[in-house]
């Protein structure tokens, strides 16, 4: 599960093997001892947790950097490996 951005403390990755059997665009987040999984389309948490803070940070960055997100998610789909997508500043 390649990085493709870490801002803050938070790693965000995403899988490009498994990706044919889910059905919802998602990506990866860890925050020290904490995951969640995000979904691509509606910014919002589907599985997990992450402090308060983190989520927003989080879902700020989605919003900026939504059509890489999708583009990434398609070269998943694809089998290919998702390209680095520039940090929150």
């Amino acid at each position: 599960m390649p990085t493709i951005s870490m801002f803050y403390g938070v790693v965000v990755t995403i899988y490009f093997y498994d990706n044919r059997q889910h059905n919802t665009p998602h990506i990866h987040v860890r925050y020290q001892d904490t995951k969640a999984i995000f979904d691509i389309t509606t910014c919002e948490i589907i599985e997990g947790n992450l402090p308060k803070k983190q989520q927003k940070l989080v879902q700020a960055w989605m919003e900026i950097h939504h059509d890489e997100l999708i583009a990434n998610w398609e070269l998943a789909l694809a089998g290919e490996q998702p390209y680095k997508i520039e940090p929150l500043h």
